[in-house]
């Protein structure tokens, strides 16, 4: 029985939703650069991939955490497009470590790494949605799903890209 995609495709001409549009290709297929024969001749396709949501991936990696991570591995990537995103959320080498990732504009995903023993873990499993603190009031930040605790406060913010921790 095959088993579903660990992603899903989201809608891309909604109203309100925005996904970072143009400046990929559209900019370089009519510059001077390239001869008219060859402008024509080249295709429309970006090299950014845009409308893809990878949360059932990160859930699906995150219900994982103690299992052998070759197998976790190969079940993943025969589920998905592309192998990239697994390495989003998994360090490899402990160099790449981090605590939390950030997915989206306030999702916030639990770091993950693969032990001497081959078995995938959580970098940091004391860090949770209290220890984190949102970075705006319009938002609901969550992390592994579930919302901050923490309430919105101005003055905590240090104008940086990523929550204060707590």
């Amino acid at each position: 029985m095959k088993k579903d995609p660990l992603f899903r495709k989201v809608n891309t001409t909604a109203h309100g939703i925005h996904h970072r549009f143009g400046g990929d290709f559209h900019d370089q297929r009519n510059s001077q650069l390239l001869r008219e024969s060859e402008a024509t001749r080249l295709p429309m396709r970006g090299k950014v991939r845009r409308g893809l949501d990878y949360t059932p991936l990160f859930r699906f990696l995150l219900s994982k955490v103690g299992a052998n991570w070759n197998e976790v591995h190969a079940e993943a990537v025969s589920r998905l497009d592309r192998s990239d995103p697994i390495f989003w959320l998994v360090a490899i080498r402990p160099s790449d470590e981090k605590e939390y990732v950030r997915t989206g504009e306030a999702t916030y995903f639990s770091g993950l790494r693969v032990d001497e023993q081959g078995k995938l873990q959580i970098v940091n499993s004391s860090l949770g949605p209290s220890s984190l603190a949102p970075l705006c009031g319009c938002c609901t930040h969550t992390f592994n799903g579930v919302p901050f605790t923490q309430a919105f406060d101005p003055a905590l913010q240090p104008g940086k890209s990523a929550p204060r921790v707590i």
